[in-house]
C-alpha cells in the first residue's frame, strides 16, 4: 500500500506544471547595431539605403506615423490642422517633446513639426548624430541646438521667393550639439575645422542625406553657413 501511494504522488507531481519549476527562460539576445531591437521600429533601425523611403511611406499614414514615434518613446503631441495663409499652414503636425529613449534634448524645446519631419529627425538623432559623437568626439550628446522648424516665410527670407518648407513645419535647422564633457560643436564655428569636430559635422550631413530628402550645408550657399537645413521630401544633398 505504501508503495502505491508513492507512485500516485509521483504521477500527480509530474502532471501539474505549477508544482514542478519550469526551466529558466533564455535571456534576451544582446543587441548590435545590425539588429532591430525586439519591439523596436523604424527609429531603432540602422540607417541604410531604404531608410528615407520607409520614412516617407510611414508618414503617408498620419496615425501610423504617430504610433511609430510613440512606440519609440518619443513624446509627440499632434496639433489641430490650421491655415494661417495660403502658403503657411499646419497639416499632420505636432509638438516634439522629449525623446525618452535617449539623453539628448532639443533646444529650444518643443518645436512644431510635421510627423514626417519628427520621424526623420528621431531616426537621424538616434542612428547618426549620437553614435557619431561617441565614436568621433568621445562623448555623449546631451543637447541638440536648432534655429527653428515652423516659420511663415519664403526661402532664405527673400521677398518674392517660393514659400519655405518652414512655412508648413517641414524643415529643421540644425545649429550644433553640446556634449556631456562640456564642449559645444557648431556649424558656424567648426564646419571648416580640420580635426574631429569638422569631420563629425560632415559625417552627420552625409548620413543625413540617407534620412532626409533635402540637406543643405555651408557648402550650398552663404545662407547656410551656420546651420544644416534638414527637410523630408525631394532628394537634394549638398
Amino acid at each position: 500500500m505504501k508503495r502505491i501511494w508513492v507512485v500516485i504522488g509521483v504521477v500527480l507531481l509530474s502532471g501539474c506544471g505549477r508544482l514542478i519549476p519550469d526551466a529558466p527562460a533564455p535571456g534576451p539576445r544582446p543587441w548590435t547595431p545590425q539588429q532591430t531591437p525586439v519591439g523596436g521600429g523604424l527609429v531603432d533601425r540602422p540607417v541604410d539605403g531604404g531608410t528615407r523611403d520607409r520614412i516617407t511611406r510611414t508618414a503617408a499614414d498620419p496615425a501610423r506615423c504617430v504610433a511609430e514615434l510613440q512606440s519609440a518613446r518619443i513624446n509627440y503631441v499632434p496639433s489641430a490642422d490650421r491655415v494661417n495663409t495660403q502658403t503657411c499652414f499646419l497639416q499632420n503636425a505636432g509638438v516634439i517633446g522629449p525623446d525618452m529613449g535617449t539623453v539628448a534634448r532639443l533646444a529650444p524645446a518643443g518645436p512644431t513639426a510635421t510627423c514626417e519631419l519628427a520621424l526623420a529627425l528621431s531616426v537621424w538623432r538616434r542612428q547618426v548624430v549620437e553614435p557619431a559623437a561617441r565614436q568621433m568626439l568621445g562623448s555623449d550628446v546631451v543637447q541638440i541646438d536648432h534655429m527653428g522648424t515652423y516659420a511663415c516665410r519664403p526661402v532664405n527670407n527673400r521677398a518674392g521667393a517660393r514659400p519655405s518648407a518652414h512655412s508648413r513645419a517641414a524643415a529643421f535647422d540644425f545649429a550644433g550639439v553640446r556634449l556631456r564633457d562640456g564642449r559645444r560643436i557648431t556649424v558656424l564655428a567648426d564646419w571648416n575645422d580640420a580635426g574631429p569636430e569638422g569631420a563629425f559635422l560632415k559625417r552627420i550631413r552625409d548620413e543625413g542625406c540617407r534620412v532626409f530628402g533635402t540637406v543643405l550645408s555651408p557648402e550650398y550657399n552663404a545662407e547656410h553657413r551656420d546651420h544644416l537645413h534638414l527637410e523630408p521630401g525631394q532628394a537634394f544633398c549638398r
